[in-house]
C-alpha cells in the first residue's frame, strides 16, 4: 500500500503550505510537519527547504512527486481489481462536487449506497472542481462530479485523474411568469436578445457558456445584472428584472413568478458534467456502481424536470 506520508507530501506539492495540507487531509498541522520529517529521515532525502517563514519542495521532492503519479494509479488499479475479484467493497467511500450536483446527484447516490452496502461509511462534500481535485490527491474523496470546463486546468491527460462523462446538462431560459413568452414551452436566443438578462461576471465558466451561446447565434446580448449562484439568478428574474439561463439539473424549488422554458434553434448551449476519480481507480466495484447510479438519475431528472415543473 501506499503510505500516507507519501500521499500527504503530495497534498503539500499541490497546495504548497502547512496549513493547507493540514486542512486538505484532516491532520493537524503539527502533524502534518511530523510526517514529512520523518518521509525525509525514513528515505535520506532533503524533500524540503526553508522559503521564509514557511517551506517548500526542493528539486528532489518534486521529481520524487511527480514521479509518485504511475506508482499511486498502479497502486489504485490493483486495489481495483483486487476488490473486484474478492467481490468486496472498501470501508469508506467519499464523494465530492458542485452545488447543484451535491443536492441533485450525489445526496441520492449516498442514500441508494447506505441502502445497498449498509456497513459503507458515505460521506458527501459539497466542493468546487479546484477542491475537488485536491480532495481527490488527499484520498478525501474517491469520485468527484463538476462541470468539464471548469476542470481545463486538470485535462484528460493529467496522469493523476480520469474522466468519465455523466451528461450533458441543457441550459433553459427562464422568464418571469407576466413575460410574453411565459406561455410557450420554447423560446430561442435570437427572440431574446434584447431582453435584460442575468448572468455571472466575466471570467467564470458560466458566463463563457453564456458568450459562447450568444455568439454561435451571432447577437449581442445585453446584460444587465450579475448573480453568482442559481438561487439568486432565480429571485433576480422572478423580481422581474430580467431572464437568464439556467441548467435542467438546477431545480426552480416553486419559485413564484418564474417559467423555464427549453431553448431550441440553432445554440442549444449545454454544460457538460463529468464525474473524475483517481487514474486506476475508476475500475473498482463501488466506483462503477456509482457511475451507473449516477446516470440513471441524471437521465431521469433530464426527463422529468419540466414536466414536473409544469404541474
Amino acid at each position: 500500500m501506499i503510505d500516507a506520508r507519501l500521499v500527504t507530501l503530495r497534498v503539500f506539492a499541490r497546495c504548497g503550505t502547512i496549513g493547507g495540507t493540514a486542512e486538505l487531509t484532516g491532520y493537524s498541522p503539527s502533524a502534518v510537519s511530523a510526517q514529512l520529517r520523518e518521509l525525509q529521515r525514513l528515505l535520506g532525502m532533503q524533500l524540503l527547504t526553508k522559503d521564509g517563514r514557511g517551506v517548500r519542495l526542493t528539486a528532489t521532492g518534486r521529481f520524487l512527486v511527480a514521479g509518485s503519479d504511475p506508482l499511486i494509479a498502479q497502486w489504485e488499479s490493483l486495489r481495483a481489481a483486487a476488490m473486484e475479484a474478492g467481490d468486496q467493497v472498501q470501508s469508506h467511500f467519499g464523494l465530492g462536487g458542485f452545488s447543484s450536483a451535491a443536492a441533485q446527484l450525489l445526496a441520492p447516490l449516498a442514500a441508494t449506497l447506505r441502502l445497498t452496502h449498509p456497513l459503507l461509511e458515505v460521506q458527501v462534500l459539497e466542493a468546487d472542481p479546484a477542491r475537488c481535485f485536491d480532495l481527490l490527491i488527499a484520498e478525501r474523496i474517491d469520485l468527484a462530479v463538476i462541470v468539464a470546463m471548469q476542470s481545463d486546468s486538470y485535462g484528460d491527460d493529467d496522469p493523476r485523474f480520469e474522466q468519465r462523462v455523466l451528461l450533458d446538462d441543457p441550459l433553459d431560459v427562464i422568464v418571469p411568469g407576466d413575460h410574453p413568452m411565459a406561455s410557450r414551452e420554447t423560446a430561442t436566443l435570437e427572440e431574446l436578445a434584447s431582453e435584460p438578462w442575468i448572468t455571472e461576471a466575466a471570467g467564470s465558466a458560466y458566463h463563457s457558456l453564456f458568450t459562447a451561446a450568444f455568439t454561435a447565434v451571432g447577437v449581442t446580448p445585453r446584460i444587465a445584472h450579475e448573480a453568482v449562484e442559481w438561487e439568486t439568478h432565480i429571485a433576480f428574474v422572478g423580481a422581474g428584472l430580467g431572464v437568464g439561463l439556467l441548467p435542467r439539473l438546477a431545480p426552480l424549488h416553486g419559485a413564484e413568478n418564474v417559467v423555464r422554458l427549453r431553448i431550441t434553434g440553432r445554440a442549444k448551449p449545454t454544460r457538460r458534467i463529468v464525474a473524475a476519480v483517481r487514474r486506476g481507480s475508476i475500475g473498482a466495484p463501488l466506483i462503477q456502481e456509482s457511475l451507473g447510479i449516477l446516470q440513471v438519475n441524471a437521465n431521469r431528472i433530464l426527463t422529468d424536470r419540466l414536466e414536473e415543473e409544469d404541474l
